[in-house]
């Protein structure tokens, strides 16, 4: 296929879409609201870090407060009201309809240098595809430096694999399984191994050629929950802070629309997570039951949709 990345492109969301559900990839400048993001987010770190640089504060903490102290900053940005005012000003700014958009609550990643904390809480993340965990085709994630990155500290993407079967064990990911054993669990604990039943692959993949695209603090890279991408491993010095949320556009879900679907047996659908831009009303329910093939163990949802946590708003 042919992979591009559109840079600051002028495009309509409509067009945006498309391109994203064909495998293509999108980086854009600072904007007014992912600064205003970045910024609240860097409010926080610095007071839970102070008085210490959050970027080499890994160099002078032992592993197990700077644990500690990452597993209560991490839930203070995901539940702040200005986190969700500030995504939502951004998504408008972006170009997206407010009425047809839908948003999961944004969350703060870390991925620390030279293998200090890779697990639970600061976990370094595989190949992977977000649909082998249950996100829907026409999810599109949004990824934001909180500083300025480099190209040994950032995220790769494997577009090789875009319309390639990879054998991955997603079979075993029921979502409502998930959220009933691990939503909320205390991650900040796992400082050797993480436990955690994750997605990954069970071929070798060839992790070259990648894409490592290279924003500012505050730019935004755009791709589809389909992308095969990984934490490039961090030998930078530098901790790397980020913010990640996802999207999806009611009218694509209803038409079951985007990326085509290669190789994900996961069960479940993360589609009750999204909350619309204008009122935090979640995607309605008739839409919802299109991807709800949560079917497991004699036709039965493992564990019904009433026991999944609501997002806190």
């Amino acid at each position: 296929m042919n992979n591009t990345i559109y840079h600051d492109a002028r495009l309509s969301d409509d067009e945006r879409r498309s391109l994203i559900f064909e495998g293509q990839l999108m980086a854009y400048s600072p904007r007014e609201h992912s600064l205003a993001l970045v910024a609240h987010a860097r409010k926080l770190i610095e007071e839970a870090f102070a008085p210490l640089d959050p970027e080499t504060a890994q160099f002078h903490m032992p592993v197990e407060q700077y644990a500690e102290v990452l597993g209560k900053l991490k839930p203070q940005f995901i539940h702040h009201p200005d986190s969700k005012k500030h995504l939502k000003a951004l998504l408008v700014e972006m170009g997206a309809d407010p009425d047809k958009t839908y948003f999961d609550v944004p969350k703060m990643r870390s991925s620390t240098s030279d293998n200090y904390l890779t697990t639970g809480i600061a976990y370094a993340w595989h190949p992977h595809r977000d649909t082998w965990y249950s996100a829907p085709p026409c999810q599109i994630n949004w990824w934001i430096p909180i500083y300025d990155i480099r190209s040994d500290n950032a995220m790769a993407f494997h577009p090789m694999y875009w319309n390639r079967v990879v054998k991955n064990d997603s079979r075993s990911h029921n979502y409502y399984e998930w959220n009933k054993q691990h939503r909320g669990g205390h991650v900040s604990q796992f400082l050797k191994a993480d436990p955690r039943p994750l997605s990954k692959p069970i071929e070798a993949i060839e992790i070259d050629p990648q894409i490592r695209i290279i924003v500012p603090a505050g730019g935004i890279i755009l791709f589809s929950a389909a992308q095969l991408h990984s934490s490039v491993p961090n030998t930078s010095g530098k901790t790397r802070f980020s913010i990640d949320f996802r999207v999806v556009n009611v009218d694509d879900a209803a038409a079951r629309r985007g990326a085509p679907r290669v190789d994900e047996e996961c069960t479940g659908t993360t589609m009750r997570d999204y909350l619309r831009v204008t009122d935090l009303s979640q995607i309605p329910a008739e839409i919802v039951a299109l991807y709800d093939d949560g079917a497991h163990e004699g036709g039965e949802l493992r564990y019904k949709p009433k026991d999944i946590p609501t997002p806190s708003l």
